[in-house]
């Protein structure tokens, strides 16, 4: 099994949907990510530079989810994926994205899976 980094329900708030009117705010979503590091955690060192910095992955996926509006979700995934791996060390993303929206729903959600 290869050495894995967990992101568990990253918070977010994203102006997303179809709708000018649902896009007129910004709506809760929530990340949730599986990265596979470029290195074995063994070949670290116990050194952060070393490492996939998973506060900087973070603030990376914010920074994407603001650049601008969205209309689907599926976007806005491909678009964080493809960021992610573009701007870290990693070889794969597992990607969970899920929107608060409909009713009698707990969530919707997409998933993907991008490699570098």
């Amino acid at each position: 099994m290869p050495d894995l980094i967990l992101i568990d329900s990253l918070e977010l708030s994203v102006r997303i949907g179809i709708t000018a009117e649902e896009r007129s705010c910004a709506q809760r979503l929530t990340a949730s990510l599986q990265l596979q590091p470029a290195r074995n955690f063994a070949a670290l060192d116990d050194r952060i530079e070393n490492a996939v910095d998973y506060f900087k992955v973070c603030l990376a996926i914010r920074e994407i989810t603001t650049q601008r509006e969205w209309n689907l979700l599926e976007t806005l995934a491909t678009e964080i994926a493809t960021g992610l791996l573009a701007r870290f060390a990693i070889q794969s993303v597992d990607l969970e994205l899920r929107k608060y929206i409909l009713p009698d729903t707990r969530f919707v959600a997409v998933k993907i899976h991008r490699e570098a």
